[in-house]
């Protein structure tokens, strides 16, 4: 054997195929990642190159590794995404199988991008002409390897991670304060503090009402899909609606993005908020609001102008204290249908009929909790004269259901009956998206979808009303709202024009701390900024719009 032959490589090594076209499955996702689209895993990344890269001889070898490739660069794709857990998918698959044939395309439409099409059109034109001429393969295995060594947010624009221990942003709470470390012990260590205060936290309701106060109903209309985010992309913050609450808040937090979870904390909202995880625990009688309302003599009523079915949003309402049926007529006919195909009823037609009912009943006092879907993601216009449906417009459906509100607050003026009204929002609609997470998706517990307005209207009170809102502006949740109706469900608002309306509404409690949370993620506001932990990873600075 010559010398030559025995420092010769293996032939297996001599045969160097490149990737080929996977260079552009890496090239798409340098560009995603430069501009912050994507959640990048280096080493898991440079890991499956190297799978692809490594020589085999025989042919028929080679293009086996690609078929089984594919599913393995499909899923890596997926990981390097910010879209939720699969598993959280597999865990949601029996409420996604309920959904509309129009709601799913609907859904699949908004992940195709037609200017993200575009570039792609653009980067493999131009990979297939420089491939010609230079051996991208080089370049592709380079930038990984930057990427692993140097850190992707250094070469690149994305969302920044915060460090486990160690600072990763030194800032101060206030002017003059003592400088605080950014890490992920620190953030643990401030959202366990948040829940610990929370959990201390209860409204004190009256032990009983007087018998020389008019009786009061209290009507709590819970609205899904608003937040002003949605508002203020649609133009309609300043709707008359607004106008006419006499307390406003600004800064309220829904601390959830979906149905069930949001009318769970509203309806535990004499207690502190809670993480998503206790939600579903069971919990003291003193924190359910309409338990505490029927101690005091009310009669519970429940109304959806839905079938409440989806969910199991009946389920969660029996389990927050609420045992009344649903008084929706079913003389009425709807005017959408959901996302998944059920009836949906026009809100003044459902309140109005309700209201009818009302004031024939007998029963001094009444707390409603109302719960419409009127704006719910995927709901279509029901045409009455042929049945068909079209796609909803946010807008126009927003607009008709302010709108079906003011005209509900004039039927309870007319009646002369003192009602304390309360309208809150369960959660946004998410109409603009961001860099995170795409338009109508709530995974990710962003502000654009957890700020929402919440607005409470003395009607026929004698107490002197403001002419404009009292706006409130600290961080707030439903603990507030729970508080003014305590404060307030006495009916001296409405018996004496003497009463201290201000003192009612000053030193509600309000949150040190912005939390929110979804199942396997949590937004949480420190120093101004907002940080997002999603399952076990890391907490990272989110971006701003």
């Amino acid at each position: 054997m010559r010398e030559s032959d025995a420092l010769s490589p293996p032939r297996a090594l001599s045969i160097w195929r490149g990737l080929g076209l996977w260079n552009f499955y890496f090239i798409t996702k340098f560009v995603l990642l430069w501009y912050g689209q994507l959640d990048f895993h280096a080493l898991e990344n440079l890991a499956f190159a190297a799978f692809l890269l490594m020589p085999l001889p025989p042919l028929w070898l080679h293009r086996l590794r690609h078929v089984v490739a594919i599913p393995l660069g499909i899923a890596l794709y997926y990981y390097d995404s910010w879209l939720p857990p699969f598993s959280r998918l597999l865990d949601q698959s029996s409420l996604v199988s309920q959904f509309s044939a129009h709601y799913l395309l609907e859904l699949v439409g908004r992940f195709i991008n037609p200017t993200w099409v575009a570039v792609g059109l653009i980067l493999l034109v131009g990979y297939l002409f420089l491939s010609q001429w230079l051996r991208i393969t080089s370049f592709t295995v380079a930038a990984l390897v930057a990427v692993l060594v140097i850190g992707d947010q250094q070469l690149f624009s994305r969302p920044q991670a915060v460090a486990p221990e160690a600072a990763a942003v030194v800032r101060q709470e206030t002017p003059g304060a003592t400088p605080v470390e950014i890490s992920d012990a620190f953030l643990n260590d401030r959202l366990e503090d948040f829940y610990g205060g929370q959990r201390r936290q209860v409204t004190v309701f009256p032990q009983s009402l007087g018998a020389d106060v008019p009786p009061v109903d209290v009507l709590l209309l819970n609205i899904c899909s608003m937040a002003w985010d949605d508002l203020e992309e649609v133009g309609l913050t300043q709707h008359p609606l607004w106008g006419r609450m006499d307390v406003l808040f600004d800064n309220f937090n829904s601390a959830a993005t979906y149905s069930g979870p949001a009318v769970l904390r509203v309806l535990r909202a004499s207690c502190g908020q809670s993480s998503n995880a206790d939600l579903y625990n069971s919990v003291a009688k003193e924190c359910l609001l309409f338990e505490n309302l029927k101690r005091l003599g009310f009669e519970e009523a429940l109304l959806l102008n839905h079938t409440g079915q989806f969910d199991n949003l009946l389920g969660l309402l029996r389990d927050a204290g609420v045992q009344a049926p649903n008084s929706l007529s079913r003389s009425l006919r709807p005017t959408l249908t959901g996302f998944d195909g059920s009836p949906i009823y026009r809100d003044l037609e459902v309140l109005d009929h309700w209201w009818k009912q009302r004031l024939a009943d007998a029963s001094p006092r009444e707390a409603l909790f109302y719960n419409s879907i009127t704006l719910h993601d995927g709901n279509r216009l029901v045409d009455k004269a042929t049945g068909k449906t079209v796609s909803a417009d946010y807008r126009t459906s927003l607009e008709q259901l302010l709108d079906d509100l003011e005209r509900f607050i004039d039927l309870l003026q007319a009646s002369g009956r003192p009602v304390l009204l309360v309208i809150v929002s369960e959660h946004g609609a998410a109409l603009r998206g961001d860099r995170m997470q795409v338009r109508g998706m709530r995974e990710i517990p962003s502000p654009s979808v957890t700020r929402i307005p919440a607005g409470v209207k003395l009607i026929n009170a004698k107490a002197r009303l403001p002419e404009t809102p009292l706006r409130i502006d600290a961080p707030s949740s439903y603990q507030a709202l729970s508080e003014l109706i305590a404060r307030l469900v006495d009916g001296k608002a409405y018996a004496s024009a003497d009463f201290d309306l201000a003192a009612a509404f000053r030193d509600l409690p309000k949150l040190d701390m912005v939390v929110a949370e979804n199942e396997g993620s949590v937004m949480m506001q420190v120093q101004g900024e907002h940080y997002l932990r999603m399952e076990d990873r890391s907490w990272i600075k989110y971006p701003q719009r």
